[in-house]
């Protein structure tokens, strides 16, 4: 099959709401790219801290060393996450497991135990962010966060919101930016994947404009995905990812052209915006180890609907 489009970029998003990472491949998990929304920071009760409450997590920057992203490689005690913010030295943190546990940590509606990364941690966020913070680990060993079976049955996730990989195209940021008075980078949506075909930690490129509402089977490489459901935008779009300050753009534009009630004109109205199209890996990821998505990598479609009103929201 003829492709469609190629990978142009992948990112993923260590700590859930800090700055992401643009690698050039990247391992498959049962519960998306390998280390993507693996830590988070939260509040003295276990609330998930984001940049809809806290923007200057925006300028938190994460970096992990090059061969956390090769296939089959596992840390040492040698290996570390290094996490640095204006106005802080770096904070340093073991990829080894840590052994102390967090009780009560909840993100939306699932609430579970976590593994807490230790107290320099814990001060590091806390005086960065003005109040008391901790940042865990998810504990894959004890604990299973499911995706809303309507749409994925039996496929999990770590700390994302709510599915493991979005897609969007370079055509669709294009056509939304040549509507602003400003244009904004694609690390406002924060995608897994991304090129001019589309993809959640994925960017795509050499589709037309907002065709990846319509796929709901693709192939990238040698791997299927499923879109299962259009991604729906909350206020962090607006978010300035260079300085942390919020503003309307491009949320204002995007309820104009990407709202319901122009996608979606006959179905119930929510008020909401869409931008971008979210996926789950097709294979059982439970029987599926060693695969790889890398940029440059075809997609191709595989099944897709006729409109936008059509696809699940």
């Amino acid at each position: 099959m003829e492709a469609t489009a190629r990978v142009s970029s992948i990112f993923i998003y260590p700590v859930k709401s800090c700055r992401g990472i643009s690698i050039s491949q990247a391992p498959l998990t049962p519960t998306g790219f390998r280390w993507d929304r693996n830590w988070l920071v939260v509040n003295y009760k276990g609330r998930a801290y984001t940049q809809r409450v806290e923007p200057k997590l925006a300028l938190v920057e994460i970096e992990l060393p090059d061969e956390a992203f090769s296939e089959g490689w596992e840390p040492t005690k040698n290996s570390f996450m290094k996490i640095k913010a204006p106005g802080m030295s770096v904070l340093k943190i073991s990829l080894m497991k840590p052994s102390e546990v967090a009780e009560g940590v909840s993100v939306w509606e699932w609430s579970g135990s976590a593994l807490d990364e230790g107290a320099e941690a814990a001060k590091w966020f806390s005086d960065y962010l003005g109040k008391p913070s901790q940042l865990v680990r998810f504990n894959a060993v004890s604990e299973t966060r499911l995706i809303d079976p309507n749409y994925a049955p039996g496929h999990k996730i770590m700390f994302s919101d709510l599915f493991p990989f979005m897609l969007i195209s370079q055509g669709s940021l294009d056509a939304l930016n040549q509507l602003l008075k400003e244009p904004v980078p694609i690390n406002r949506f924060r995608p897994t994947v991304f090129s001019f075909l589309a993809c959640h930690s994925i960017l795509v490129e050499g589709c037309e404009p907002f065709s990846e509402d319509l796929w709901t089977e693709i192939r990238i490489s040698k791997v299927t995905f499923e879109g299962v459901k259009l991604c729906s935008r909350c206020k962090i779009p607006t978010i300035n990812q260079d300085t942390g300050i919020g503003g309307t753009e491009p949320n204002e534009t995007l309820m104009k052209i990407r709202s319901d009630k122009v996608l979606r004109p006959n179905m119930k109205q929510q008020g909401k915006i869409y931008f971008g199209q979210n996926l789950v890996w097709k294979e059982n990821p439970s029987e599926e180890h060693g695969k790889l998505v890398k940029v440059g990598d075809p997609v191709s479609v595989l099944k897709k609907v006729s409109s936008a009103a059509e696809a699940a929201a």
